[in-house]
């Protein structure tokens, strides 16, 4: 049964019965605690189930303890648990983003060590990149990995922030610098897989203004992490922070594209109940769903077929900006005071989208990158 799984369509139509069958009725049921603590409980215990039944290790190699297939059972699974609302896609997307990265870069033996805590929800990890001041450019990032003469550990020390889930996240695959003055800066940086339990780590949420703390500052005083937890070589940093967009663009962007789509027909339901006429609105968010969705289909596509993901991208990042927008801009005018007026889910995430524009790349540094380097414009 397991090659015959291997096939999309009859992945999805397998595991729409089984989740059928064992969310609907069974455990674990949608999230009640919808605070971020039971988001990612819940989270857990999807992942769990997903693991146990052999779905969350589909798409995934079977050396670090997948099940094999391609890369579009991830997305499938991804799609149909965020669209179900049974996990909420910011935890679910660091799957996309870090374990791939972890095969790639890992030794064979830490990848399989790791690889089946984190698909089975038994571990949430994180991602240590942005620092202040070093955001947008990450190349002149300032945390630094020292390694002592004939020592076989580095010590670290430094700050990143806006890091996701690292309060509820048990490791963190983390951008260092270990070359001199003389290296220069893309060959200057280092990745290194670091427990978050370590002496020396202090994790501090940082307040935002949707009420949803999901974002951190994580300090780093004289932290020694094992030489064995590098990932790749000494270097080899800035190339794996260039391989792991592509996946921040990719399964991570369809599986939110899941989640508007069920908070789209979750508007439509409320603005019938209160017998209005669904209008103009609803028309243009809808289009700009559809349109981001085709979009992000040809970019799976491209992905499951061994295409090198690039600038391009940038396109499905400025789509998926505007659409998330569009549709809480629709709920703001369709349901006039939920969002001024009321404490629900509607005003957290109108307010989380308006960073929509900001988070993962601002919107004028993408168009930037379309104008430059897909339609050669030049700087100007």
């Amino acid at each position: 049964m397991t090659d015959e799984l291997h096939d999309p369509a009859t992945f999805r139509t397998a595991l729409r019965a089984w989740l059928d069958e064992n969310f609907n009725s069974g455990e674990p049921a949608p999230p009640t605690d919808h605070s971020l603590a039971g988001h990612m409980q819940q989270f857990a215990r999807v992942m769990r189930a997903l693991y146990d039944a052999g779905w969350g290790r589909y798409g995934w190699p079977e050396h670090a303890g997948g099940l094999g297939g391609p890369d579009m059972l991830r997305a499938i699974v991804g799609e149909e648990i965020v669209g179900r609302r049974l996990a909420e896609p910011g935890p679910y997307s660091m799957i996309e983003v870090l374990a791939p990265t972890m095969i790639d870069y890992a030794t064979p033996e830490l990848a399989a060590e790791m690889l089946p805590k984190m698909l089975s929800g038994e571990e949430q990890w994180c991602q240590g990149f942005s620092e202040p001041g070093s955001g947008s450019d990450l190349a002149s990032l300032t945390t630094r990995a020292v390694q002592q003469d004939g020592a076989d550990h580095y010590i670290i020390n430094g700050q990143k922030v806006w890091t996701s889930f690292a309060q509820f996240s048990h490791r963190c695959i983390l951008l260092t610098r270990t070359g001199d003055a003389d290296t220069p800066n893309h060959q200057a940086i280092t990745a290194f897989f670091v427990d978050l339990d370590a002496p020396g780590i202090t994790i501090r949420p940082l307040h935002t203004m949707h009420g949803v703390d999901e974002f951190c500052e994580v300090y780093f005083d004289n932290v020694a992490v094992d030489a064995g937890r590098m990932l790749g070589a000494p270097g080899d940093g800035w190339r794996l922070a260039m391989d792991l967009l592509p996946y921040e663009r990719s399964t991570c962007f369809w599986q939110r594209i899941a989640y508007l789509y069920s908070r789209f027909d979750a508007l439509v339901k409320e603005v019938s109940a209160q017998g209005e006429t669904v209008d103009l609105d609803m028309g243009e968010t809808f289009l700009a769903l559809h349109t981001l969705r085709c979009r992000s289909r040809a970019t799976q596509h491209r992905l499951a077929d061994g295409q090198k993901l690039g600038p391009d991208t940038s396109i499905d990042k400025v789509l998926l900006a505007g659409a998330e927008q569009r549709l809480y801009d629709a709920v703001h005018d369709l349901l006039p005071g939920t969002i001024e007026l009321d404490d629900n889910d509607w005003r957290t995430e109108y307010l989380y989208s308006r960073a929509a524009t900001i988070y993962g790349g601002t919107a004028e540094v993408q168009r930037n990158i379309i104008a430059r380097r897909l339609l050669d414009l030049g700087k100007e």
